[in-house]
């Protein structure tokens, strides 16, 4: 018999903040139905004589405390032991990252991993949107400095992004074009991601939550003043939405195809009702903020796809 046991694979307990974080969400649902949380970070995975080990503890999730997690007991858990594994930590999307997903892809026949680390490493959070750019703002993946250039003669106010970052970190809003910058971005990151700026994300973003092939809610962030970034790390507020009618198509469209590519909960965003091009599969957020604001529990929701 499986262990009534959800591991969750994610950055170190003090870097996440309880007011806003969709793992801890998650696990404080799962907890009411009287499953462990063994929580592990991804530098802590192993492979010790063919079994796939992880170092880290049981811990108990509460909201009404000050600090809001207890250590219970500290562990080294063969994880086949676990009903599922949540992979939930933050990208950049880099080699460690690969790596986890291939330790964990040896033990699918054995455990839920959600999302699915095959199709984590598959869909790149912003290339993936590719085949959906007829459905957003003018877009060019390159690391070719003319493209760049000739991009920016076009449009004249453009967004620069990594293709495998995550939160906001290292955006930048071109007004002029800045050859010295822009080398030096290329140089950190190879290929990025060059986008036609919006001004109407000062009105506010959308972040659509996708579980299971379905759309199931959104919440609008709007970026803190004179900032462009809609990033509640980066200071956004979060506030009640309603998706228009091209928004809940483009949602819809997506959430099948990702449910498709075994993708179970997914984020994507939307700036005027133009797709951004993040497909958000590897950490999604937001589930927390949505209850909050509205009382809608997706919590609930996720672990009742999953048949729990």
């Amino acid at each position: 018999m499986i262990n009534k046991i959800v591991a969750i694979q994610g950055n170190h307990l003090s870097k996440l903040n309880p007011v806003s974080d969709t793992s801890v969400f998650l696990a404080n649902e799962i907890q009411k139905k009287n499953y462990k949380i063994f929580y592990y970070d991804p530098k802590n995975l192993s492979i010790i004589n063919s079994k796939v080990i992880a170092s880290g503890f049981f811990v108990k999730f509460n909201y009404s405390n000050k600090n809001f997690y207890k250590i219970l007991k500290k562990q080294k858990l063969d994880l086949t032991k676990c009903k599922f594994i949540l992979i939930r930590q933050d990208p950049p999307f880099n080699l460690e990252y690969i790596s986890t997903t291939y330790i964990l892809d040896s033990i699918q026949d054995k455990v839920r991993i959600l999302n699915n680390p095959t199709s984590i490493r598959n869909i790149s959070e912003k290339l993936y949107s590719v085949k959906y750019q007829k459905y957003m703002p003018s877009t060019i993946f390159t690391q070719n400095i003319n493209e760049i250039k000739n991009f920016f003669k076009l449009h004249k106010n453009v967004i620069l992004k990594p293709i495998h970052s995550y939160s906001g970190n290292d955006i930048h809003l071109l007004k002029k074009f800045n050859l010295k910058l822009i080398n030096r971005f290329i140089k950190k990151h190879d290929h990025i991601m060059c986008q036609k700026f919006l001004p109407n994300i000062f009105k506010g973003d959308k972040r659509v939550f996708l579980i299971n092939g379905k759309v199931c809610g959104a919440i609008s962030r709007v970026p803190k003043q004179g900032s462009f970034l809609s990033n509640m790390s980066k200071g956004a507020k979060p506030i009640n939405t309603k998706l228009t009618k091209l928004e809940n198509k483009v949602s819809k469209l997506i959430a099948k195809d990702l449910k498709k590519e075994n993708i179970f909960f997914a984020g994507i965003d939307f700036i005027d009702q133009k797709l951004n091009g993040d497909i958000n599969v590897t950490s999604p957020t937001g589930l927390k903020s949505l209850y909050d604001l509205s009382g809608i529990n997706l919590a609930k929701t996720f672990w009742k796809e999953l048949k729990v």
